[in-house]
């Protein structure tokens, strides 16, 4: 008899309440096994991809790409006992799923979560005669259910998908609404509940509509910037944020990282003027401390980290990041290096994890790579301070009576007064900028 379970979207960060189905990598009919990867969702945080907990075969994908669903919402539906008696009505099964009774099953967590799936199986007739003694252990004859439309995605029509979320094509299906009717009046021409209660009740529904001329678009903010949006939101009213700027000569620095290009320890090593900066920031972070803590508003705490976890903000195709290199401050020069050059890596590829972007310390964001002289950077959530990496420029420098050319950089640092004072977050600015324009000074920390 087919076993039919419903694969919900799980919570796979903190917090998660919903995600952006990004694309599929099974369609109905297709075999799979456990752990196998069957689909790809855009969180708030990162792209992440979800391992199916069973084996067996898939019956019906319940939502498009580009939808965003509801965390415990149901995506996709597996027949796990596909060779069993009843297999040859499966599809008419799959289909009566939604009348079908229920019972719920512990989902083992396969990627540091849990989650309830539903396990789907028809009850016995009623007044069926028993099974004889030689087929006691057999399953009980499926009970007659008249075929009834699932609760899923519209299917597509000329090639058209509307963009509603669950809860919405429900509604639509109960009050009879035709989906491909209608014309989103959310963001990205997603179908809300008030679209479909207009059309249930005969109510003329204002479209926009941009022609094709326009030089206009429209992105949907959802995913990463979305999620960007309302942390800095956050941050920005919250924490009173001081800037301070800092202009150094680096070119020790420059010519130090000639040498180690050059030194067997580090032949292979991308050394970047990061690398330097985050060194620096785990050093000077031991001598000013407040700059590694956090507020706790709740608490009516200033919490110590004896630890830094090392923000680096990337600039993705998926818009800005913040990963983490989790106790950098117990690296050397060479480990930050490396970790930093896979930290990035991964980063570009998007494949950077919730939990790589969570419980950071304090951030780097590097906007010399943009060719820009300095910024007045946002502190993250949870987070005291932000340091920023101007462009390495040469400029006339005095040096010894003498005006130079010189490598400079441009530093400022952001923090939260609430936690750092004035003169600790210059303390910690000018030690920072005193490591960066001689390393040797780091001997003496």
């Amino acid at each position: 008899m087919p076993t039919f379970k419903q694969f919900p979207l799980a919570d796979t960060a903190e917090g998660l309440t919903e995600a952006d189905i990004l694309n599929w990598h099974v369609k109905p009919g297709d075999t799979v096994t456990v752990n196998q990867i069957v689909v790809e969702i855009e969180t708030a945080k990162a792209a992440v991809e979800l391992p199916i907990p069973w084996a067996g075969v898939v019956t019906e994908l319940h939502v498009e790409p580009g939808q965003t669903v509801e965390v415990g919402t149901p995506i996709l539906t597996i027949d796990v006992d596909p060779g069993g008696a009843a297999a040859p009505a499966a599809a008419p099964a799959a289909a009566a799923l939604a009348a079908a009774p229920v019972e719920e099953e512990e989902m083992k967590p396969l990627v540091g979560y849990g989650s309830k799936a539903v396990v789907t199986q028809r009850r016995a007739r009623k007044g069926a005669e028993p099974a004889p003694a030689a087929a006691v252990a057999a399953p009980p004859a499926p009970a007659p259910v008249a075929p009834a439309a699932p609760v899923a995605p519209v299917a597509p029509r000329g090639g058209y998908v509307p963009l509603a979320k669950p809860p919405v094509r429900k509604l639509a299906k109960d009050l009879g609404v035709d989906l491909h009717a209608l014309t989103g009046t959310a963001s990205g021409g997603v179908i809300t509940r008030e679209d479909v209660e207009r059309a249930a009740n005969g109510t003329p529904v204002v479209e926009s509509v941009v022609d094709s001329g326009s030089r206009e678009r429209r992105v949907p903010i959802k995913g990463v910037r979305k999620m960007t949006a309302a942390a800095m939101v956050q941050s920005a009213y919250t924490a009173p944020h001081v800037t301070e700027f800092l202009t150094i000569d680096v070119t020790p620095m420059m010519e130090f990282r000639e040498k180690l290009k050059k030194s067997r320890e580090f032949a292979g090593v991308k050394v970047t003027p990061l690398t330097f900066a985050a060194k620096a920031v785990c050093l000077a972070a031991k001598r000013t401390p407040d700059i590694n803590a956090v507020w706790d508003e709740a608490a009516q705490e200033i919490v110590f980290k004896d630890y830094v976890h090392l923000g680096i903000a990337a600039a993705t195709p998926r818009g800005l990041i913040v990963p983490k290199v989790r106790d950098a401050d117990s690296m050397s020069l060479k480990e930050l290096a490396q970790a930093l050059t896979a930290l990035t890596d991964v980063a570009r590829e998007g494949k950077t994890s919730p939990a790589d972007m969570a419980n950071g310390t304090i951030t780097i964001t590097n906007v010399g790579v943009f060719g820009v002289d300095t910024g007045t950077p946002i502190i993250n959530p949870g987070e005291s301070a932000i340091l920023c990496l101007g462009a390495i420029k040469d400029q006339p420098w005095v040096v010894d009576g003498e005006i130079k050319v010189r490598k400079v950089l441009q530093l400022s640092l952001s923090f939260d007064h609430r936690v750092v004072d004035g003169q600790q977050g210059s303390e910690f600015l000018a030690d920072v900028g005193a490591l960066l324009a001689d390393p040797a000074m780091a001997m003496t920390y």
